[in-house]
Parts: structure tokens; C-alpha cells; sequence
């Protein structure tokens, strides 16, 4: 094969886009941010602003994933299995998914977070966003594991990530289980389907990190294979 064929294979190598995918679905995580803010204000229109961005978002992760396995190569020259870059970035994929259905329930039905859980309830949303980065931090070194062949210092560094985003997953279900305690002794005066939908949207919110989780051990598992 001529060197110009094989860079023409090697063009098509989905790596980079993979490492854009997970940076679109992090930054559509990311909008909860503002978009709670608008929440906790009770501002109704900025979070149906924010709500209609986290959807576009979503959007543009889901048609690059659809890109990405449309495109996917096969053959001698790929470094890794089709299959697991094709569980990867539906995993991916998913984080975004939760994300915009996260911000659809609380607009859908105006839902207020208690006063007194909005600052624990924001650590918490940070700490699960913190899983997001990780899981985004951990998939950026694809390329640089890619130009040393999976080993060395390089799997050392994406090794180290993985256990941090473990750790950071464990921290949310800590931070989970004391808000839904919380909100255990709030939930009698409350109306019963807010108080339901919110014990909902604590779940939700924590998929955020268990998905983030679940990106790392996909990629980790693919990683085992090389």
C-alpha cells in the first residue's frame, strides 16, 4: 500500500471524532448549570432558554454519534474494536440524553428545588458534573495512547483518571443519599407529585455520574483489549 493510501485509511480513524463527541455531550451537561441557577431564582423564562440550548446540544452530540457510526472504518488498520467504539460513544451519547430530560421534567412542570436543599442540591450537581469533565479528561488521551501504543506513561495517566472518576462517582451517591433524606422530612408539605418528580430528578442527576462512570470503564475495558 502507498503511503498516501494509508494516511487516507488512517484520515478516516474515528479517535478525534470520539474526543469532539464527549467534549459536545460535556458542554450540553455542562448548561444545567445556568439553567438551575435560572431555577433557583424561580426564573422561568431563562430556564426555557437554557432548557432550548441544552436540547440543541443534544442534538449536535446525537447527529455527530450518528456521523461517527456511519463512518466508523473497519479493516486491518483500525486500533481498536469497531464494537467497542461504537458501545463508547453511545455511552457517551447517553450523558447528553439525561442532561435534556433532566431540564424537560423541571420546565415541564415548573418544579422548585426546597429553599433549604438548593445549596446541597448544587453540590451535588457540581460533583456530578465533575464526573462529566473526568469522563471527558479521560477520553481527550485518546490520541496521545494512540501515538504510543496503548502503554507507558500515557496509560499511567488515563489509569489515574479512571480511579479518580470512580471516586468522584462514589462521592455523588454519598451527596445523593443525604439529599434524599432531606427531602424525606420536607416532602409532607409539599405537593405529592413535586414531591415525587424531585426524588426523580435526584436519580437523574445522578445518572449524570454514573453514566460518566460507565464511559470510563467502557473505555478502560476497550483499553484491556488493545
Amino acid at each position: 500500500m502507498s503511503a498516501n493510501s494509508f494516511l487516507g485509511v488512517f484520515a478516516k480513524s474515528p479517535i478525534k471524532p470520539m474526543i469532539e463527541h464527549i467534549g459536545l455531550v460535556h458542554d450540553c451537561a455542562m448548561t444545567l448549570k445556568p439553567f438551575f441557577q435560572a431555577v433557583y431564582a424561580d426564573n422561568w423564562d431563562d430556564a426555557e432558554e437554557h432548557r432550548k440550548a441544552i436540547v440543541k446540544k443534544e442534538k449536535a452530540a446525537d447527529d455527530m454519534k450518528r456521523q461517527i457510526r456511519l463512518n466508523l472504518p473497519g479493516g486491518l488498520f483500525m486500533p481498536v474494536e469497531r464494537t467497542d467504539l461504537l458501545e463508547l460513544v453511545s455511552q457517551q451519547d447517553r450523558i447528553a440524553n439525561k442532561a435534556k430530560d433532566i431540564s424537560g421534567l423541571i420546565t415541564g412542570r415548573e418544579l422548585q428545588i426546597p429553599k433549604t436543599m438548593v445549596d446541597g442540591f448544587d453540590a451535588y450537581l457540581q460533583r456530578c458534573l465533575d464526573a462529566t469533565d473526568k469522563a471527558k479528561q479521560t477520553i481527550g488521551e485518546f490520541d496521545d495512547l494512540l501515538e504510543v501504543g496503548f502503554k507507558g506513561r500515557e496509560r499511567r495517566i488515563v489509569d489515574s483518571l479512571i480511579s479518580e472518576l470512580d471516586s468522584i462517582e462514589q462521592d455523588t451517591d454519598a451527596l445523593q443519599v443525604k439529599l434524599r433524606r432531606q427531602l424525606r422530612t420536607l416532602e409532607q408539605d409539599m405537593n405529592p407529585l413535586d414531591a415525587m418528580f424531585l426524588y426523580k430528578i435526584l436519580d437523574w442527576v445522578g445518572d449524570l455520574a454514573d453514566l460518566a462512570e460507565r464511559v470510563g470503564a467502557r473505555f478502560e475495558l476497550m483499553l484491556a483489549r488493545v
